[in-house]
Order: C-alpha cells, then sequence, then structure tokens
C-alpha cells in the first residue's frame, strides 16, 4: 500500500471530485473508484520517487517536531528555500517526511518528504 497525502494536492482533488461525479451520476461503483484511488496512490508515490531528481536546499528556524508512527513532523518559521539560482522566503512551513523505503505504508502519507507552506 503506498501512501495518500497526494490525494490533497490539486491533481488528487480533481481526480476525487471526478470520481464523486460518476459516482453520483452511477457511471462507476464506489468499489471502482476506491480502486483508482489506490492506484493512484501507487503510481503518483512511484514516479516521484523515480523521476523527480531536483534538490532544495532549506534553512529556518525549527519550531515544532514530532515522531509518531514512523513518520517525522516539523514545524519551521521564517525559512529560506535555496535551489541553484533562486531563493524564496517563507514565514512558516510544515515538513511531513516518510521512509520511502519502509515496507509498512501508513495510509495517510506519502513516500517522499512533503514541503507546504502554512497560512497565518
Amino acid at each position: 500500500m503506498a501512501y495518500q497525502l497526494y490525494r490533497n494536492t490539486t491533481l488528487g482533488n480533481s481526480l476525487q471530485e471526478s470520481l464523486d461525479e460518476l459516482i453520483q451520476s452511477q457511471q462507476i461503483t464506489p468499489q471502482l473508484a476506491l480502486q483508482v484511488l489506490l492506484q493512484f496512490d501507487k503510481a503518483i508515490n512511484s514516479a516521484l520517487a523515480q523521476r523527480v531528481r531536483n534538490r532544495v536546499n532549506f534553512r529556518g528556524a525549527l519550531n515544532t517536531y514530532r515522531f509518531c508512527d514512523n513518520v517525522w513532523t516539523f514545524v519551521l518559521n521564517d525559512v529560506e528555500f535555496r535551489e541553484v539560482t533562486e531563493l524564496i522566503k517563507v514565514e512558516k512551513v510544515k515538513i511531513v517526511a516518510c521512509d520511502g523505503k519502509s515496507k509498512c505504508f501508513p495510509n495517510f502519507f506519502e513516500s517522499k518528504t512533503t514541503l507546504r507552506t502554512l497560512e497565518s
């Protein structure tokens, strides 16, 4: 089973909305929609693990951290992200990091680190 956090992305939300419409119009069953979502989870995790090679460095002040169910969660303040030629500054960021090599995947997180800015 793959992590499911990517369902909260624009692509994942659009897929879920489309599947909901198909269920409401009785064009597909809820079971088929679930199978599609599970395939999406596997495909997005695999694609990101195999195709994304960019690296970003970041620095910020650690606000809070937590390690639960083999998942690290960090909240940082005043964060600077640096790519080769680009610098981005944000006020607050939440980072969720999961073991992408683990054989035991929780149902609610992804297999790579996810960065999401938090709105105040």
